[in-house]
């Protein structure tokens, strides 16, 4: 009987720490991934400074075309702010500024004229009503645009690595947690 008990905790503890040791490797790998993806992305970002925009102007266009290539006709957003003592074009995120230079926002769904339509109706409506909001502007002095929201942002980043984190973490523990036991079965066994 005592034999078999050992045995079973030799595998649940190898199991464990096949476990912690799988846990811990997924966290490097992610770690690898996001610091060759994001963090570039993060550290290009000139949208640094928290501003305050004041609302000109808002039209809608008709737009045919969507990084670089032609597209069926849908409607997008333009955008004039005041910001930072100066006038500006305000872009909804940095890829709305690499999609299409004439548009500060472009709808989601672009399949449905109408629901594109209804959906930039409902963003300017939003605009209108603040009137004053926040912006992400560089420091640039010759810069004439700004972002309503930054996608690579430090809390993008943070929510990020919050995985790879608790992964790491969990496998160490699980690892410390197996080795403890081993060492402390080894004590009792030697009394």
């Amino acid at each position: 009987m005592g034999k078999k008990l050992v045995m079973a905790q030799k595998r649940g503890e190898t199991r464990a720490l096949c476990l912690g040791v799988a846990m811990v490797v997924c966290a490097v790998i992610a770690y690898y991934i996001l610091g060759t993806t994001m963090l570039p992305l993060y550290q290009k970002s000139v949208w640094t400074q928290k501003s305050t925009c004041h609302l000109i102007e808002t039209s809608i266009r008709e737009q045919e075309e969507l990084e670089g290539k032609k597209v069926p006709q849908y409607p997008c957003l333009w955008v004039n702010v005041s910001a930072v003592g100066r006038w500006a074009v305000l872009y909804h995120t940095e890829d709305t500024r690499d999609q299409n230079q004439q548009c500060s926002y472009i709808p989601g769904s672009l399949e449905n004229y109408q629901v594109a339509r209804a959906d930039v109706e409902k963003v300017r409506a939003t605009f209108h009503e603040k009137q004053i909001f926040y912006c992400f502007s560089t420091t640039r002095e010759n810069e004439t645009t700004v972002l309503y929201q930054r996608l690579y942002g430090p809390r993008t980043l943070l929510f990020s690595l919050f995985w790879p984190t608790f992964l790491l973490t969990g496998g160490l523990l699980i690892i410390a947690m197996v080795k403890i036991n081993q060492s402390l079965s080894i004590l009792a066994a030697q009394k």
